[in-house]
């Protein structure tokens, strides 16, 4: 009875991926055939878990838990071969779906899966037709992929780019969470993906960490579990499986888990800050959580968290309650690859209570080490039977085996659309963080001469468009590297001279002694400098010579939004900082949690206008209003009574320095002033 309701599932699905028809049809008590609705195609199905359970091999089993990647840019991409058959033994991507009956695919940009919105809707659609092929197990795919936003984001334009997860700490707007959650889960489900590996729930507490950084939304537990807990619900909306990662918490290494094996030393007590988000996000009903290849010596000091049942079974799921979907960390970084051989990883990884081994870099040892140990004993199936059956669960909970494809036509409707991307901007512009503001430099005055420059892993040829867009007269000077040169930082200083400002990128700055040169040497020529820092928000600590300094938590035109607009007053910084950051001797903290400044604001009073009967009593009145410069012809006018005007006199309003007028503040005032005596 199994076999015959999972054939007619595969049949179904399989006739409608290859005629592309909008309605799923067929006989036999499976489905119900109904019409297509939103970005998916939906098809009514109510499987029976425990039969398919029942039903599969050992090896079907081990496949459901096996999520990897794949080479290629569609199902029979034969145009990576080479790859698909030294990882795989086989060519194409649906091959490798059909070899390990795999229970999820994972998609990266340098394994060609990821080159469009289109591209991404037509691979989902071909590998769940692989999935669902005749002869198959007839269970859909988890399609995964890690598009955290910002740093980390596998899909670029057309789809939506986002900030990323610190300047939403910036923020602190949990309705601005929400909205990234949504834009995220809205964007993946149009192009059939259902997984995201997102949010970043790790407390970034460690100023060197190497991997997280600016993957982080800050390091206040409650900052981090409110914005975790809002993205989440966005994803999870549109039916997209959330994973809270990276546990127990990866915020306080200094070792980059991709190329080594991380130790934290701190107590229970400050491991329970680090549990603070996870928490949250499992009372918030997150789907999955992913672990973190992290010895964590206050639970396991042996193990680390992925391979350890202390941290997986004993807090995670007997303490903290979890009982949801547990996923690995990818099997290939250094963490695991370097330490265990696969074999040995996957059976570790099952033992302490991962459902998922994701992208072992061998799959067919990983295949080996369970059936090895399941036959002696060592695991169960029965253990296995657990994990299967929460993956089958959560595929039905999120409408994989009603809705198994992606609309074509959701992708240009729904990816990268005009709302989601003023969202982005939104975003930004709250984020700019103004941590230091000597002489009320910024904002700029309208007109100013700028002096464009920065180290090249900034990437400020982004920005100096965008300040040239503002209204300011841009020189710009590029140099490719994180270091500037000696030639290039002579350059700048030579150019210095001639500019009101010069507007500075940095990136890491704080281990970078070339870009610390740099800025000391332009603060040297007098010239006003303004640091725009790009990445962790820790440069200011290394720039005593800056006269102001901004965070924009990114290198992408997105981050610089928000910064520019800072820069020339369009908008009044309001970020906060979501971490503390230390003086640069480590003796203690410069700028605290919550730190950030914003220009003063002024409101213009309207200028008034007397047209009396007879020249000599016409007259306007310019007021005085502190933070306000009036203009007429460009020139800045006192306060004052104005007699025997004529013609039109026009006056506008700019801000004075150091101030920006509050929005919606009207700033031109103008009147045709009539002469002599009126007509009878």
């Amino acid at each position: 009875m199994q076999k015959q309701r999972t054939s007619l599932v595969t049949a179904a699905a399989t006739a409608l991926l290859m005629t592309g028809a909008g309605v799923l049809t067929g006989t036999g008590p499976a489905f119900a055939a109904v019409p297509t609705t939103g970005s998916t195609t939906t098809v009514t199905a109510s499987p029976d878990i425990e039969a398919m359970i029942a039903g599969m091999t050992l090896d079907e089993k081990i496949g459901q838990m096996t999520w990897t990647h794949v080479y290629g840019s569609s199902a029979d991409d034969a145009s990576m071969a080479a790859k698909n058959q030294e990882r795989y033994g086989v060519n194409t991507p649906a091959e490798v779906v059909e070899k390990y009956n795999l229970g999820g695919v994972l998609y990266f940009a340098w394994s060609g899966n990821t080159n469009n919105p289109g591209q991404v809707a037509g691979l989902s659609n071909g590998l769940q037709q692989a999935a669902l092929r005749e002869g198959g197990n007839g269970i859909p795919l988890a399609v995964t992929i890690d598009q955290e936003g910002g740093l980390v984001a596998r899909i670029g334009p057309p789809a939506t780019v986002l900030p990323g997860n610190m300047a939403l700490g910036a923020t602190a707007d949990a309705n601005l969470a929400k909205a990234q959650g949504e834009i995220l889960g809205s964007e993946m489900r149009a192009m059939g993906i259902n997984v995201d590996f997102a949010p970043v729930l790790d407390l970034n507490s460690n100023p060197d960490n190497p991997v997280i950084g600016i993957r982080s939304m800050g390091e206040d537990p409650a900052l981090v579990s409110a914005l975790g807990v809002a993205q989440i619900e966005g994803i999870q909306a549109h039916n997209v499986g959330a994973a809270a990662k990276h546990f127990p918490g990866h915020g306080d290494t200094s070792v980059d888990s991709h190329y080594g094996l991380p130790t934290v030393t701190y107590d229970r007590e400050t491991l329970n800050q680090h549990l603070k988000p996870f928490k949250a996000a499992i009372d918030g009903g997150v789907d999955m959580v992913m672990t973190a290849h992290i010895i964590v010596e206050a639970i396991d000091p042996e193990m680390p968290g992925t391979l350890s049942h202390k941290v997986l079974t004993g807090l995670l799921r007997d303490e903290m309650g979890f009982k949801g979907l547990v996923t690995t960390d990818a099997l290939d970084m250094a963490a695991m690859a370097a330490e265990w051989p696969q074999e040995e990883i996957a059976v570790k990884a099952i033992q302490a209570g991962s459902d998922i081994l994701l992208n072992s870099p061998d799959v067919d040892a990983s295949f080996a080490g369970v059936r090895a140990a399941v036959e002696s004993g060592e695991l169960t199936e029965a253990r296995l039977d657990d994990s299967v059956r929460r993956i089958l669960e959560w595929k039905v909970k999120r409408g994989v085996f009603e809705q198994p494809l992606a609309h074509p036509a959701a992708v240009d409707t729904l990816v990268g659309s005009a709302e989601n991307l003023t969202t982005a901007k939104l975003i930004s512009d709250r984020a700019a963080t103004l941590l230091r503001n000597e002489g009320r430099v910024l904002p700029l005055a309208q007109g100013s001469r700028v002096l464009m420059v920065g180290a090249g892993s900034a990437w400020p040829e982004l920005a100096g468009p965008m300040l040239r867009d503002q209204g300011f007269t841009v020189t710009e000077d590029y140099e490719d590297g994180a270091s500037p040169s000696a030639a290039y930082r002579a350059r700048a200083v030579a150019a210095a001279g001639a500019v009101d400002a010069v507007v500075f990128a940095s990136y890491n700055a704080t281990g970078n002694a070339a870009q610390q040169q740099m800025v000391a040497e332009l603060a040297a020529t007098g010239t006003p400098v303004i640091v725009v820092a790009t990445r962790n928000p820790y440069d200011i600590n290394v720039f005593p010579g800056a006269d102001a300094v901004l965070n924009s938590y990114g290198v992408k035109d997105v981050n610089f939004h928000g910064a520019v607009r800072a820069i020339s007053g369009a908008v009044n910084p309001g970020g906060k900082l979501p971490v503390n950051v230390p003086k640069a001797d480590g003796s203690g903290v410069l700028l605290p949690l919550g730190f950030g400044l914003s220009y003063e604001t002024a409101t213009p009073v309207p200028v008034t206008f007397t047209d009396r009967p007879g020249h000599g009593q016409d007259e306007y009145t310019v007021p005085s209003v502190l933070g306000v410069a009036y203009l007429m012809d460009g020139k800045e006018v006192t306060a004052g009574n104005y007699r025997k005007p004529s013609g039109t006199v026009t006056v506008t309003a700019a801000p004075q320095p150091g101030y920006v007028f509050t929005p919606g503040s009207i700033t031109e005032w103008s009147h045709t002033f009539t002469t002599g005596l009126p007509k009878s």
